[in-house]
């Protein structure tokens, strides 16, 4: 599909970012505004005590998998709705939202309920640390080569029998490769001695990988329980980097999203060139996503939605 000769101007798009970037007290600058309310919805949904981990909740407690993944849900999704309640005439043409922001761009598009992408993000956030206390894992980022490169590494890890794989395409010289914590520090060593820079993530877990089979399975009987809407304004999909306007896609998306690698540049490809976005924000603490997009599509503004201000 390609809107790009379409006439509207600007042409905006939504970003949504994923574990990772949550921190302490990042629901301050929501907490007094209308948008608050939804947070009592949030934590009935999920399970968890929402209001306290957006505002009293220490950094290192808020890394535990399924901790981060809820609050930033919520601070995404509040950030969100404050936009849309003081921007109402802002028009979006697409969503994307890197592994667990694709649930806040499934709310934001109208695909889901702020319940019930609560409730998903919930079930999600436990299965995966569940699989990952069976079946502990590593990530880490490598940067300066390109995919074949990375892959070529990957490829000599496994090969010397550790279990190693792409997990997230998040531009063409940053790739994220996840498996057991041996294969990871191999790759780190590999990639350092051909001349590009590796990072380890601070994560127990291989996402995006087949360790990640038994958090699916689970997920799965979580979505069976849900009710995505008919149609609904385009969301990218990590898994296929293509927009979908159909609800009946969603629920065997975000089961692959879980054992599938994460096509972030190519979703942002299909924002820019296949949807004709003009400017891209990203809702969500820090600025993450808005700085891989200025590297991804250099000619296309990106950068983060406003923050309240609290009152003089």
């Amino acid at each position: 599909m390609d809107l790009a000769n379409e006439t509207e101007s600007p042409r905006l798009a939504a970003l949504f970012p994923g574990q990772g970037v949550q921190r302490e007290g990042m629901g301050a600058p929501w907490r007094d505004t209308p948008s608050w309310e939804v947070v009592g919805e949030l934590s009935e949904a999920s399970g968890h005590d929402v209001a306290e981990l957006l505002l009293d909740t220490g950094t290192e407690t808020l890394a535990r998998t399924d901790l981060a993944q809820i609050s930033v849900f919520a601070a995404s999704l509040l950030s969100w709705l404050e936009f849309r309640r003081t921007v109402p005439h802002e028009f979006m043409t697409a969503f994307a939202g890197h592994s667990l922001g694709e649930y806040t761009a499934l709310v934001a598009s109208g695909a889901l309920t702020p319940a019930d992408g609560a409730r998903l993000v919930g079930a999600r956030g436990r299965a995966m640390a569940e699989a990952a206390r069976h079946r502990p894992g590593a990530m880490a980022a490598v940067m300066g080569g390109d995919a074949p490169e990375v892959e070529a590494l990957a490829e000599r890890v496994r090969h010397s029998g550790e279990d190693l794989w792409a997990a997230n395409f998040n531009s063409p010289q940053q790739i994220v490769v996840a498996g057991s914590p041996e294969g990871v520090r191999a790759t780190v060593a590999l990639a350092e001695k051909e001349g590009l820079r590796a990072k380890v993530l601070q994560v127990s877990a291989a996402c995006h990988t087949p360790y990640m089979v038994p958090a699916s399975e689970a997920l799965t009987a979580a979505l069976s329980g849900i009710r995505f809407r008919d149609t609904h304004m385009p969301v990218v999909s990590n898994v296929d980097a293509r927009g979908h306007t159909r609800g009946s896609n969603w629920p065997g998306l975000c089961t692959l999203q879980l054992v599938s690698p994460v096509l972030w540049a190519d979703t942002l490809y299909t924002l820019v060139r296949g949807y004709g976005c003009t400017q891209l924000t990203d809702f969500g603490p820090g600025r993450t996503l808005a700085a891989l997009a200025r590297r991804v599509v250099p000619g296309t503004p990106a950068g983060p939605a406003p923050v309240p201000q609290p009152a003089l």
